[in-house]
């Protein structure tokens, strides 16, 4: 993370984080403050450090009690830190490219701005490993993945042709299809609701593609066997073009996957939605800045005028 990006997160969370602190103790007392600001016990940690830790948490995954060894105090001390400047993270929402001040916050947001500006959406899910859920607790086969075979949260991914990080949510649990996932997280209704969106994606939206051929692309369905050559040599060409224009999106989910909660995440399953929704912020802070490749035009146009 650059100095300018952290020191923009800085001023951008500081206020919140002072303003949210002085409501819980409004509400403890039960009344307004009588004291000037000020006084009674500081803080162990200011907020940078506290920003600080957070996002070193993130990144690395390192244990709270490591973070307490370089910090000198408490583990406690880290926890609480950790909580309390994580959620901030997770409420900014997602960053739009040339569109400083604007973010996403929800799917609806994705796709009014997609055809606002006519950007063809890049779809796809990620899949994290999480902790196996305690025997005999209801549900535990659900996060059972049959692709890893693994315990692991689903969450969809959107982007847009550049690989920019637009939305990054929705989660789920493992065991449940791509396709069902449409359906509970309100996409087809998306797509219903905006006819003007596009979108690629992969084999396993193939349900989507058919409900909405206008609309979203999929992989072709492979020839049979006794076709001609001429088939599938079309076949492999017209695959090989959707994959090259859908790459993008997995490019995206690569780099949340550097950091270390988004391969294997050790914490406790309920704080997985607010952590994935902290990183992916920030990966979107870094990915809007990212200058904008305009398409060139292939029109023919004259040097110079033609002789009559």
């Amino acid at each position: 993370m650059s100095r300018q990006h952290f020191g923009e997160l800085l001023d951008e969370l500081e206020l919140r984080w002072e303003s949210r602190c002085e409501s819980e103790r409004h509400d403890r007392r039960g009344r307004g403050r009588r004291r000037l600001a000020g006084a009674g016990p500081k803080y162990e940690l200011a907020f940078r450090d506290r920003l600080v830790i957070t996002l070193a948490y993130l990144r690395t995954g390192l244990p709270q009690d490591a973070l307490a060894v370089v910090y000198d105090v408490g583990s406690s001390t880290i926890g609480r830190a950790i909580g309390e400047v994580r959620p901030l993270l997770a409420a900014r929402g997602f960053a739009v490219p040339d569109r400083p001040g604007l973010r996403l916050r929800t799917l609806e947001d994705v796709f009014a701005y997609a055809e606002a500006e006519s950007i063809e959406l890049r779809l796809d899910g990620a899949e994290t490993q999480v902790r196996r859920p305690q025997a005999g607790r209801p549900g535990r086969r659900a996060f059972v993945s049959g692709k890893r075979r693994q315990n692991t949260i689903k969450t969809t991914t959107f982007s847009d042709g550049q690989g920019r990080l637009l939305y990054s949510g929705a989660e789920r649990p493992g065991r449940m299809h791509d396709q069902t996932a449409v359906r509970t997280e309100g996409i087809a209704e998306q797509f219903r609701t905006r006819p003007g969106v596009r979108a690629k994606v992969d084999s396993g939206y193939q349900g989507l593609a058919k409900e909405f051929p206008r609309q979203v692309t999929a992989p072709p369905k492979k020839p049979k066997e006794d076709d001609c050559d001429g088939d599938n040599h079309a076949w492999r060409e017209a695959r090989r073009r959707q994959s090259s224009a859908r790459i993008c999106v997995e490019h995206t989910n690569a780099e949340l996957r550097q950091w270390a909660p988004m391969r294997r995440f050790t914490g406790r399953r309920e704080t997985f939605p607010e952590t994935q929704q902290a990183i992916a912020a920030l990966i979107s802070d870094r990915a809007a800045k990212r200058p904008t490749r305009r398409a060139h035009s292939t029109a023919l146009v004259l040097a110079r005028d033609a002789a009559c």
